[in-house]
């Protein structure tokens, strides 16, 4: 299996059309090998002191580590929200041939 430590990266997005923009963006620039989009997140939140609701679209990003820096610059630029939702965490188990995959996806050198 590659070396590379997986990740995958959680945010939101406004509307579905956002969701789709944000997603190719990151997948074409090959900071993502593959972003799931998961329609119907209703979130409560707190939001410069009051409490906020609102219908939000929610992003699975695979990733690696080595790219997170760079994703997280651009999911930041090109997001709608003023601070978006982006956190990320370790996978530490999975489908061996699915973690080598997200790894050579995200390698720029692969189509070079």
């Amino acid at each position: 299996m590659s070396d590379a430590q997986i990740l995958m990266v959680m945010s939101n997005a406004p509307s579905k059309e956002s969701a789709h923009a944000l997603a190719r963006t990151l997948v074409e620039a090959k900071l993502a090998a593959c972003v799931n989009i998961l329609p119907g997140v209703q979130s409560v939140y707190r939001w410069q002191g009051k409490v906020e609701q609102a219908d939000e679209v929610t992003l699975l990003i695979k990733t690696t580590r080595q790219h997170y820096a760079q994703l997280q610059q651009t999911l930041v630029s090109a997001h709608p929200y003023d601070v978006p939702e982006l956190i990320a965490w370790p996978i530490t188990e999975g489908y061996a041939p699915y973690l080598q995959w997200v790894a050579a996806e995200t390698t720029p050198e692969k189509y070079a």
